[in-house]
C-alpha cells in the first residue's frame, strides 16, 4: 500500500506519522507527478482557500479530480472543503477552488474560532468497534457537513444531529483531524477504501 498526503499546507506530518504506524508507505504529495502508483491521497486540514490556491497554481486541481475517479480520496477538515461540490458562501469569498468530487455542502468554520475548539467521543458504526469505543474527534476551526446529496451518506453525527463525517463510494470526509487523537482507526478504515480499488 501506498497512501499519498497533500504536502502544500497544513497538517501533512502528523497524518504521514498515522500512515507509517500502520506499515504504509506514505508519500508526501507536492507535485502532480507525485500521484502516480498511489493507491489513495489523503487531503490535511490548514486553511482551505490557502490548499485549493496552491492547488491551482501548481496546476494540480485537474490530476486531483482524475485521481479522485479512479482512487480513495480523504479530506479532513479543510481538506472536506475542498473536496466539496458546493460550500455555504455566508461570509465567505468566491475566490474558494474546490475539487467538486464529493455530494456534499460544506460551512467554513461553522462551530466557530480557534478558541471554540473541543474534543468530542462519537460513536461512529463503520469503525472497528465503533460502537464499544467512542472516537475521539478533535475539532479545530472544523467546518460543518451541512448536507449530504446523492450516493454520499453519513456517517458520524454529534448529539444535536449536526454531521461530521461522510462517505461517498472510495470518498471520505470528516470534520475533525483523527491525525491528532493516538486512534488510527479512521485511518485503518480509509486504507480499507484504498484496498478495495
Amino acid at each position: 500500500m501506498k497512501i499519498g498526503v497533500l504536502a502544500l499546507q497544513g497538517a501533512f506530518r502528523e497524518h504521514m506519522k498515522v500512515l507509517q504506524s500502520l506499515g504504509v508507505e506514505a508519500i508526501e504529495v507536492r507535485l502532480p507527478e507525485h500521484l502516480d502508483g498511489l493507491d489513495g491521497l489523503i487531503i490535511p486540514g490548514g486553511e482551505s482557500t490557502a490548499i485549493g490556491k496552491l492547488a491551482r497554481t501548481y496546476g494540480f486541481i485537474e490530476p486531483l479530480r482524475q485521481f479522485a475517479q479512479q482512487k480513495a480520496m480523504w479530506g479532513t477538515c479543510a481538506g472536506m472543503i475542498f473536496m466539496a461540490k458546493e460550500i455555504s458562501h455566508e461570509g465567505v469569498g468566491r475566490d474558494q477552488p474546490l475539487l467538486e468530487v464529493m455530494d456534499i455542502v460544506v460551512a467554513r468554520n461553522a462551530f466557530g474560532r480557534q478558541v471554540d475548539s473541543f474534543e468530542y467521543g462519537l460513536d461512529i458504526p463503520a469503525l472497528n468497534n465503533g460502537h464499544a469505543k467512542p472516537f475521539p474527534a478533535v475539532f479545530i476551526r472544523a467546518p460543518q457537513l451541512v448536507q449530504t446529496k446523492g450516493d454520499a451518506r453519513v456517517l458520524a453525527t454529534l448529539p444535536d444531529g449536526t454531521a461530521v463525517a461522510a462517505q461517498q463510494g472510495k470518498w471520505l470526509v470528516t470534520s475533525f483531524h483523527p491525525e491528532l487523537t493516538g486512534d488510527a482507526r479512521f485511518h485503518a478504515y480509509f486504507l480499507q477504501l484504498a484496498k478495495s480499488g
